[in-house]
């Protein structure tokens, strides 16, 4: 005789959110009901070791879709229902532990933003969402007896008893009616079926079949259309496999085929972590970087999958910002399934496993630097600029864990340099590294202040990025070595003698320097007799603390007022500073031409642009007629 029980309070509460589609994506019914039929093989078979009444079978899950009846089974042979696990389990939601977590949901969460991803109890109770009857016909081989749980999902449900030969659980879902926008019976359809269960389930531990269509005889008058119980799960994840067995051909076919890339990856790494935390990895550098990086559809995250289940497509706590451009997976048992997508983000677990893959990376790009320098550079050219941008974000917190993968172009080397190697190099007088900035290195190296630099065989690192300046303000040293700008600030790069001999022209020629000066009061903050230039008349520098490539930046990115405040310097040994001297002699109210000329002079070489073109050529013009007579 049927048994009518009322469901609990805090069960029925969870029903009308279920109802109301609390969850947000509908498919992943199949994967709840899946994963809920694996546990209960698991179980089966745990106590099939201890339990002479429980016997270990071939375990196996069948879906089945019947279109006329509008009806979607899940048949496992596992450890099944007795009548109170039935009550204790499909009749409360106590048992997962989800009542506190349902009512959290109702004071703190907008319900159109969650996805619970549940256990046995809300997982089952998620395939209300797209069924409107829901039988569970079930036996244990701990009770003689087999059961029908019956419900609708509103107020109560129904047990009775039942005959069932062979111990299990069979899920019967009456689909709900198709709806303006919502089609139910694509969930019947065996392609839809066949996609979800390799998109959520595939590698659960356990074969899962499917009716799938055959055709015999295909294309010939006596074709025959059969259907096939056809196992579609691959179950055995590549991640899951010892390491040692599994080749990079194995890798970038999976990779290729999972990610839809046509190239092979630049990197595979293949991490199993034990110990306080525990899970596997597959991560995967892309050879070419996604068309867009920061569009939506390329947004940084690794698929999470927990026990070989497939929770999320890009779990965004996983994965620095740094290291957005990486693709991968993770599988953690550690993780607790009974959680809102919201609280995963939270889960202290999350965050000591994604602490633990972000030091995996780097030290497998440590490795690849060091062993593999060929393929580190095809890396670093593709994606390095990411890596300088996690030294500098966050005032430099992961400076001391990236510096040493930073490369840079530099004067002497024909290729690109570590930061440790430099500092091998260096002169034995040298106290300094040494940097310049420009669009690439022979833009550098015709910059006038290259002059004495390249005479003296220094080397300099290039920078061509837009934010290697900022990340050197952040870095400060390395190895004790302070960086030093051949564009900015005091740099003195011949001996005492020459110096003292610098100074003794700057006294002598004080007044020719202050009318400069004081010609250029609106355009520079001083000018003065150069230590760096050998070769060139002119140069601009700027003082310490915003670079010219500064300013650049900031007001190409912000607007930004802050600007680089301009030192012409003078080559005293030049014909041209000679020829200043004697117009400065004969007619000193044309030097302030003649420094406006300088000054543009500067500006042009510096790559910097003119306050005024038209009056800088009048003013050359004028000056060069003026020569000729």
């Amino acid at each position: 005789m049927s048994k009518q029980i009322k469901f609990k309070t805090e069960t029925k509460r969870l029903l009308d959110l279920m109802i109301n589609s609390i969850y947000t994506n509908k498919d992943i019914f199949l994967r709840e009901l899946i994963s809920n039929a694996s546990d209960a093989m698991d179980k089966r078979h745990f106590l099939s070791l201890t339990n002479s009444k429980v016997e270990n079978v071939e375990y196996q899950i069948v879906i089945e879709a019947n279109k006329e009846e509008r009806k979607l089974t899940i048949l496992d042979n596992g450890i099944g229902f007795t009548y109170d696990q039935l009550v204790s389990h499909l009749g409360t939601i106590a048992k997962s532990g989800s009542k506190e977590f349902l009512e959290s949901i109702e004071e703190d969460v907008n319900k159109s933003e969650v996805d619970i991803i549940g256990q046995f109890g809300v997982g089952f109770y998620s395939a209300f969402m797209v069924a409107k009857e829901i039988e569970v016909i079930t036996k244990s081989p701990l009770s003689e007896t087999g059961y029908i749980f019956k419900s609708e999902g509103l107020e109560s449900y129904s047990i009775d008893e039942t005959s069932l030969e062979i111990d299990g659980t069979k899920i019967v879902l009456y689909l709900r009616d198709n709806e303006e926008d919502l089609d139910y019976d694509k969930y019947l359809d065996e392609y839809t079926i066949k996609d979800l269960i390799k998109k959520y389930s595939d590698y659960v531990h356990y074969p899962i079949k499917t009716w799938v269509t055959k055709f015999n005889n295909e294309g010939e008058e006596n074709e025959e259309e059969t259907l096939e119980l056809e196992t579609v799960n691959s179950m055995i994840p590549i991640w899951k496999k010892n390491k040692n067995e599994v080749d990079d051909e194995q890798l970038n076919s999976f990779y290729k085929q999972k990610f839809m890339d046509y190239q092979d990856p630049i990197a595979s790494m293949f991490f199993t972590i034990e110990g306080n935390v525990e899970y596997n990895s597959l991560i995967f550098i892309p050879r070419k970087p996604a068309f867009i990086m920061n569009d939506e559809v390329n947004e940084k995250g690794l698929q999470l999958y927990t026990k070989g289940v497939f929770i999320l497509e890009k779990c965004k706590e996983l994965i620095p910002d740094y290291l957005k451009f990486v693709k991968g997976l993770v599988d953690s048992s550690d993780l607790s399934l009974n959680i809102s997508r919201e609280m995963l983000q939270e889960d202290r677990t999350l965050g000591k496993i994604a602490s633990s893959l972000e030091k995996k990376i780097l030290s497998e790009l440590t490795k690849m630097q060091k062993n593999e320098r060929e393929k580190y550079q095809e890396f670093y050219n593709t994606y390095g600029i990411h890596l300088k941008f996690g030294a500098y974000e966050e005032y430099g917190a992961k400076k001391d864990s990236l510096k040493d993968l930073l490369m840079f172009e530099s004067l002497n080397s024909d290729s690109m340099i570590t930061l440790k190697e430099y500092v091998e190099n260096m002169k034995e007088n040298q106290k300094e590294i040494y940097y310049a900035s420009g669009k690439d290195k022979e833009s550098v190296l015709k910059l006038p202040q290259m002059d004495l630099v390249k005479k003296q065989e220094y080397d300099v690192l290039v920078f061509k990025d837009d934010v290697d300046e900022f990340l050197i303000n952040v870095l400060k040293e390395y190895d004790s070595k302070s960086f030093k700008s051949i564009n900015q600030g005091d740099l003195n790069l011949i001996s005492e003698e020459e110096a003292k001999k610098i100074d003794e022209i700057k006294e002598e020629k004080k007044d020719l320097i202050e009318a400069l000066k004081e010609s250029l009061k609106d355009e520079v903050v001083d000018v003065v007799i150069s230590k760096r230039l050998s070769d060139s008349p002119v140069c601009i520098v700027s003082k310490d603390g915003i670079s010219f490539e500064m300013e650049k930046v900031l007001t190409a990115q912000h607007g930004h007022s802050m600007k680089a405040q301009k030192i012409l310097e003078i080559n005293p040994n030049h014909t041209v500073f000679k020829a200043i001297e004697k117009v400065y002699e004969n007619n000193p109210n044309k030097i302030g031409q003649y420094a406006s000329l300088l000054y543009g002079q500067a500006l042009l070489i510096e790559g910097l642009p003119l306050n005024d073109a038209v009056e800088f050529a009048n003013t050359m013009c004028e000056l060069m007629v003026e020569a000729s007579k």
